[in-house]
């Protein structure tokens, strides 16, 4: 009878320790998927980029002489023509040094006059003394010293002229300098900076200062953008670019690409290029310097199959995989070739038991939210995988423990009494 107690009571044990294991063992949670319907419509390719509107042409203004400005007569905003005065150097150094520059030259043509004069008695006296040396009553001596001293004379001409000329080259210098002390425009346009005040000196001894920005035009302008190397591809002049700016939000306009400048711009290992957008303003609502969000379109398909791209991202977990998820492969065989400009995707649906199968798709250009997807085994209406539900009532990795919550809300409310 002990014996068989000691059998029912070790029968009894192991009931129960198979029944603890069932009732509070680890189950498999079954996983809800999310999913979408592969649609057709239409997808848009663009590029975005951030550019600066300047106008088309804009011509620096600045000075070839240094000196103090003396007055202004052009301010921000002004409409100038070519030729108009913008501002005025204090003249008066340049026309002390141009008074200088003519009394040197008064005085370089009478040094001229006087070497030209004596000369003259040179050639006389050398005249003379030949005719005298045919009666002997002069050596040979004598006629040789007035033949040097005649070219002596020819040659003191030769230096006053070139000092004569060099004279005047010294005063029509300083009639220049006198002149650029008048600062006028170059051309027709209205002035965007003006980096001066009257009473300021500016130096034009390395660099010419900047004095006056004016805009040739402002209803023609540009935009430019710098777009990334991995983008410039799709971008060829002549394509249609839209873009907003924060003055007018909502409101979009439009431009045409008129140049990609081949110049590449590192900046921190990153190569972007300069694309320029030509805008009409005639309504002038843009100004130079305005931030510009450019959008520009590099490709559109319309009435073509397309697919989230959360479809095209999702991964099934490691235990939900198949079996036969390995040797999905993509065929190569002549019927199965892939569309030009695609390239080979994997999506997922589900099967009869809910489990995720693969299917290979050839996916094309994407706006961002849908993908050009083309495929045999994949049509419209489709149901495919784009994620997983959460699973309700799952504790999130950033909730603490259990009693961790409580106790330190209990703590706070006590600090708080």
């Amino acid at each position: 009878m002990r014996r068989s107690a000691q059998i029912a009571a070790v029968l009894l044990i192991c009931l129960a320790i198979a029944g603890y294991v069932f009732f509070n063992g680890e189950r498999k949670v079954p996983i809800r998927y999310r999913t979408a319907t592969v649609e057709r419509g239409s997808v848009v390719s663009l590029v975005t980029a951030t550019g600066t509107i300047s106008p088309v042409v804009s011509v620096q203004v600045g000075t070839q002489v240094s000196g103090m400005i003396k007055s202004l007569h052009a301010d921000f905003n002004s409409v100038v023509k070519a030729g108009d005065v913008v501002a005025i150097i204090d003249p008066e150094p340049f026309r002390a040094r141009r008074d200088q520059a003519a009394s040197n030259v008064e005085m370089a043509r009478a040094n001229l006059a006087r070497s030209k004069t004596d000369q003259a008695q040179r050639r006389r006296e050398l005249e003379r003394t030949k005719s005298l040396l045919s009666q002997q009553f002069v050596s040979q001596n004598d006629v040789d010293v007035a033949v040097t001293n005649a070219q002596g004379a020819e040659a003191q001409v030769n230096l006053a002229t070139a000092q004569a000329k060099q004279a005047e080259a010294a005063l029509n210098a300083a009639e220049l300098d006198l002149k650029y002390t008048t600062i006028r425009s170059p051309v027709n346009g209205i002035v965007v900076v003006r980096n001066v005040e009257v009473g300021q000196t500016v130096a034009a001894s390395f660099a010419t200062p900047n004095l006056f920005l004016i805009a040739l035009d402002l209803t023609k302008m540009q935009v430019d953008t710098n777009v990334s190397e991995s983008d410039i591809g799709g971008i060829v002049e002549g394509k249609e670019a839209v873009f907003t700016v924060d003055a007018y939000p909502g409101i979009p306009f439009s431009g045409t690409i008129r140049q990609i400048r081949l110049a590449p711009i590192n900046i921190q290992n990153v190569v972007t290029y300069n694309v320029v957008v030509g805008v009409d303003n005639d309504d002038l609502r843009l100004k130079p310097g305005m931030t510009a969000n450019v959008s520009i379109v590099v490709a559109q398909k319309d009435g073509i199959l397309k697919v989230s791209n959360a479809a095209l991202r999702f991964v099934p977990p490691k235990s939900e995989h198949p079996a036969s998820v390995s040797s999905v492969g993509v065929s190569t065989g002549a019927s199965d070739l892939p569309p030009s400009g695609t390239v080979p995707r994997m999506v997922w649906r589900q099967n009869e038991n809910g489990d995720p199968v693969p299917l290979v798709v050839y996916a094309g250009i994407s706006d961002g939210a849908f993908t050009e997807i083309a495929s045999p085994t994949v049509g419209e209406g489709e149901t495919v995988i784009v994620g997983i539900e959460p699973i309700r009532g799952a504790r999130s990795s950033t909730d603490l423990p259990p009693g961790f919550g409580t106790s330190g809300q209990r703590r706070t409310r006590d600090r708080g009494m």
